[in-house]
């Protein structure tokens, strides 16, 4: 089950990602930050796109980058939109938030993913996987309830609402990807992964140094100031290869988006570490079992789904 290998990857690397994210937030700008994540990405992935375009080095390789039009790239544009609009609403809540608080609500995710799969791709889970899922839901509810003992106030807490607006808009999000990398015989568009992740990097750095200077720059000096740190260019570097396991791993005609969405947010487990070692957060004992529970479950859709 190779798709299944690469969700495990791309959650231990998703798990840094968010870890770094919340080093290169700490007592900076927002927006900037954003910035220089969708431009770092995106040069990335630009010499995959001007060499699939001007040479044939890239042909039959995982890294070639198909070539179409509007018709497919007006899908591509309404994902960057949907991903962008979730990750604002997200850093501007990790920024304020503990990353064992962060990590637990974005972990709801796939609890969305899934109803949605099952309406949507009539998607259908064995026992072993109910089973995991299960486990899953009740080590995120627990883990929502030890939040509480640090005094953040769920349903009064605009930072809270952001994050909880990000999760939405990323189950959105993870739906759209099946539907875009889905046959068109089984009823998708059936769009290149390297083509869907590496334009929508483009486009949306264009729409972020839009807001950058439409934004951020007339008031840059009334708000919280800009300043570089190593850790944004890690940002890019772990989400762009966690991202492209991600897609790759959606690809396969077998993976089921409800299971490869839970495995992604197995990357709690990964920030907790971080939270914990280098950011110190509090009542770390009490969310350790929460997350005993979030390995059992990771265990039992991957028995479910060999």
């Amino acid at each position: 089950m190779t798709w299944l290998i690469l969700a495990f990857l791309s959650a231990a690397l998703l798990g840094c990602y968010d870890s770094f994210k919340k080093q290169a937030l700490r007592e900076n700008a927002v927006i900037p930050v954003l910035f220089f994540n969708t431009l770092f990405s995106s040069l990335i992935f630009l010499p995959f796109i001007i060499l699939s375009a001007q040479s044939d080095i890239l042909d039959g390789s995982i890294f070639h980058v198909n070539s179409g039009g509007w018709e497919m790239h007006k899908y591509i544009v309404l994902k960057a939109v949907l991903v962008l609009s979730s990750w604002i609403l997200g850093y501007f809540g990790l920024k304020h938030l503990p990353l064992t608080i962060v990590g637990p609500i974005n972990a709801t995710r796939p609890v969305m993913v899934l109803v949605g799969a099952m309406l949507v791709f009539g998607e259908r889970l064995n026992v072993w996987q109910w089973a995991g899922v299960l486990l899953t839901i009740i080590s995120y509810v627990l883990l929502r309830l030890s939040g509480k003992k640090e005094g953040i106030d769920f349903r009064h807490n605009h930072w809270i609402w952001m994050i909880i607006g990000a999760v939405i808009l990323g189950a959105f999000s993870g739906l759209y990807d099946k539907y875009l990398m889905s046959p068109v015989e089984s009823g998708g568009v059936g769009l290149d992964r390297m083509m869907v992740q590496s334009w929508y990097n483009i486009y949306q750095c264009f729409i972020m140094l839009t807001m950058l200077l439409v934004l951020w720059w007339p008031k840059h000096h009334e708000t919280t100031p800009f300043h570089w740190h190593w850790s944004i260019i890690c940002v890019s570097l772990f989400l762009s290869t966690a991202d492209f396991m991600y897609f790759y791993s959606l690809s396969d005609p077998d993976a089921m988006i409800s299971i490869v969405s839970m495995i992604r947010r197995g990357s709690v487990l990964v920030s907790f570490v971080f939270g914990a070692l280098f950011f110190h957060e509090k009542n770390l004992r009490a969310k350790a079992f929460d997350l005993a529970l979030v390995f059992l479950g990771m265990i039992f859709l991957y028995i479910g789904s060999k």
